[in-house]
């Protein structure tokens, strides 16, 4: 059995920066704090989180979506990838980014709360910090 959730939140930044940062390499280290080696393009792999995550990108359409094949060291070699569903899109003078991610293994809960603590806090002192 697999689980989902979805996690949403806005950041003071444009969709564009948003998107341009999480799919470059030193975008994304910087705006996480750990190192990310990522493609830009359809069906190049990534890694984020000193490898800690992995995958491929699925579907990119820049500034508006990003669809990647995502899991990380704790899933086991018989279980499938889960799906990581980002959206972004213009609310007044910030970016409201929301994260579906689903096919995710019964012990995937856990990657919730990881969203908001590893990207989502960090993303916030990056963008916001003048």
């Amino acid at each position: 059995m697999t689980i989902e959730f979805t996690v949403s939140t806005i950041i003071k930044t444009t969709p564009h920066q948003l998107y341009s940062a999480w799919m470059s390499s030193s975008g994304h280290t910087k705006m996480t704090g750990s190192l990310a080696v990522v493609s830009d393009q359809v069906g190049g792999t990534f890694t984020a989180w000193d490898g800690y995550i992995q995958g491929k990108n699925i579907e990119l359409i820049p500034d508006k979506k990003i669809v990647q094949s995502w899991r990380s060291l704790e899933f086991s070699p018989d279980e499938e990838d889960s799906i990581l569903e980002i959206t972004l899109e213009p609310v007044n003078d910030s970016a409201r980014i929301t994260l579906h991610h689903y096919n995710l293994p019964p012990h995937g809960a856990q990657y919730e709360k990881g969203w908001e603590e590893s990207y989502f806090q960090p993303m916030r002192e990056y963008f916001e910090v003048p």
